[in-house]
């Protein structure tokens, strides 16, 4: 029988100085926010196709490639939908014909889905592991795209991306939670696509990719077969209205702003090198207290697949990891909850560059004073 949490009062020296630890949308900065409302009447409510706007959308552009240490040829490429937009968007213009795609957590689980209900396209080779292990992706015959996501944001599971084979199968890699926040070289990858509502500590509605000259020429390509491409999915509007600074259509400018901010300030910090150290320290926190604690483990058991963005923990049947996460909420320390498909006794917990190490150490310390006081 699970163990019910009384109504508590957390003091107030053990609570994180800022207690937001949600998988997405995450923790937005204090400062990003002051920073748009410094703005005023000079951005919010003005044309997006005018310098101001398209000045923010070049700003992420070039944030995001010096962040990633952009390889030649390379360009990234925004669009309106958030990721789960681009998988449509992949599916309409970079799969030639057949995908193996690695199914894993319900990221990968759905993308393998759109892929294989496209008429235009064969059926795809998809590799499937149980959620809290990995689905790995290896080299087949006839297949033209390979998929996996960097980090199931669901389940907790990071991957390291290498390419699997030369020449033009592409690699096309789902960044979701991981982006920003994992080790990862472009050169390994053909696209890597992402929502900046996660490591880069914005809103949603917009995906983000980074192409290389091989996927660009993928979308020429098929474009020129006559394929039809609804015009919100078409990759070569996308690409070209990203070339002039901007989006295809209207986008939400606050959602670009953060953006843009967030990456400056990782850039700042010391880019992509800071934001995985920061992550893995964090990691850290969080795994070795649950593998010290005698209630809690772990949710992947495999220490080379746990995430250094999302922590995954379970809890023994005595102890309520809901009625911990609704303890925590009251006390103001929010998003803590597992994820609802996943069906476990466990808390989620989003360690992207944004969150202090030290907020993750306040967090455990809280988790534990409730359990303590139940």
């Amino acid at each position: 029988m699970a163990l019910t949490i009384p109504a508590l009062t957390i003091p107030e020296a053990l609570k994180p100085a800022d207690g937001r630890f949600g998988s997405g949308p995450s923790k937005v900065r204090p400062e990003a926010l002051a920073a748009l409302a410094a703005t005023g009447t000079t951005l919010m409510g003005t044309s997006h196709r005018q310098k101001p706007v398209r000045d923010q959308v070049a700003r992420l552009r070039r944030g995001l490639a010096d962040f990633f240490g952009l390889p030649g040829g390379y360009e990234i490429v925004l669009g309106l939908g958030g990721s789960s937009t681009f998988w449509d968007v992949a599916v309409f213009g970079l799969i030639r014909d057949r995908a193996q795609v690695a199914a894993f957590g319900e990221f990968g689980t759905k993308f393998a889905g759109e892929v294989a209900s496209a008429p235009f396209l064969g059926a795809p080779s998809v590799h499937r592991a149980e959620p809290g292990s990995a689905a790995f992706l290896s080299a087949e015959a006839g297949i033209d795209t390979y998929a996996t996501p960097h980090n199931e944001t669901s389940t907790g599971v990071a991957v390291p991306i290498k390419r699997i084979v030369d020449g033009d199968p592409l690699m096309l890699i789902d960044g979701t939670s991981g982006a920003g926040g994992l080790d990862i070289d472009l050169a390994e990858t053909d696209v890597y696509y992402f929502a900046p509502q996660k490591c880069f500590a914005s809103d949603g509605g917009l995906w983000i990719a980074a192409m290389s000259p091989a996927a660009l020429a993928r979308v020429a390509e098929i474009k020129s077969t006559g394929r039809y491409v609804p015009g919100a999915l078409d990759l070569t509007i996308a690409i070209d209205n990203s070339r002039l600074e901007q989006t295809y259509n209207t986008p939400a400018l606050a959602t670009v702003f953060l953006a843009a901010e967030q990456t400056d300030w990782m850039n700042s910090q010391g880019g992509l090198a800071w934001a995985t150290k920061r992550t893995s320290t964090s990691a850290a926190v969080l795994y070795d207290w649950a593998e010290k604690s005698p209630v809690a483990t772990p949710f992947v058991s495999d220490p080379a697949l746990r995430s250094n963005v999302v922590g995954t923990i379970d809890f023994t049947a005595d102890v309520s990891a809901d009625a911990i996460a609704a303890t925590l909420r009251a006390n103001g320390i929010v998003d803590t909850e597992s994820y609802r498909k996943l069906g476990r006794n466990q808390l989620r917990i989003a360690m992207y560059p944004a969150i202090d190490s030290a907020d993750i150490e306040a967090l455990v310390t809280c988790i534990d004073y409730v359990i303590e006081q139940s």
